[in-house]
């Protein structure tokens, strides 16, 4: 299904140019296009459309040992709820960690690599508001945490 992701502003990298007016389509775990909210809307009439407060981004990369908490799982919810979706494999010695990472779907990746948006790629995204808290993160394409 095809679902077209859309902010008031828009960033392709972490550190990218503020773009208004700019959304991202997603078919599965890919991204189709980047590009002007009313062309994706025009070419994609009837597509399903999520409208988020704050800015559109990639999602992150977390480079470090995962945040502390009593369960892998919560650990990796963590990550999550501050719009990680990609973590480095060196991270992750603990078979217990690794299973709950790739349970969640985020990117394990064997070095750094900076997160773009661009079609063809894997569809991980976060939306963070004015005060840089994470709204929505998106892993392959699925919502994977909301904030309340």
């Amino acid at each position: 299904m095809l679902t077209l992701h859309t902010a008031p502003l828009l960033r392709r990298t972490p550190d990218g140019e503020l773009t208004p007016d700019h959304a991202v389509l997603v078919s599965g775990d890919r991204i189709e296009a980047v590009g002007p909210l009313s062309e994706l809307s025009e070419a994609y009439a009837g597509v399903r459309v999520r409208r988020w407060p704050g800015t559109l981004g990639p999602g992150l990369l977390h480079d470090g040992p995962l945040p502390a908490a009593p369960t892998p799982r919560e650990r990796v919810h963590a990550l999550l709820r501050i719009g990680v979706t990609a973590v480095l494999a060196r991270h992750l010695t603990d078979p217990a960690l690794r299973a709950a990472v790739d349970r969640s779907d985020l990117l394990v990746l064997p070095a750094a690599v900076p997160p773009t948006l661009f079609a063809g790629a894997r569809a991980d995204l976060a939306v963070h508001g004015e005060d840089d808290a994470c709204l929505v993160t998106v892993v392959a394409g699925r919502i994977a945490h909301r904030r309340a």
